[in-house]
């Protein structure tokens, strides 16, 4: 599956339905990680995070991250506020 990702809100929206769909809880991803159980549900609800942790967290996921130029359609609502 494919996420388009514009924002940390994006993004951690990204890693909570992979997350999910790995069928995995925000507890059992801390763990594989290495990384405080908080610190997961603060990067999901977009709260931050080093770059250390999105990659210990996407690698986790087994997913990759593959950066595009922006699309010219209109801006999601995420990206207006």
């Amino acid at each position: 599956m494919q996420h388009v990702v514009r924002s940390s809100r994006t993004m951690g929206d990204a890693i909570r339905r992979s997350r999910r769909m790995a069928g995995m809880t925000q507890a059992q991803l801390a763990t594989r990680t290495n990384l405080r159980q908080a610190t997961i549900s603060h990067l999901e609800n977009g709260e931050g995070g080093t770059l250390e942790t999105l990659f210990a967290v996407i690698t986790a996921l087994r997913l990759e991250l593959h950066l595009t130029e922006r699309s010219t359609s209109l801006p999601a609502l995420d990206d207006l506020f």
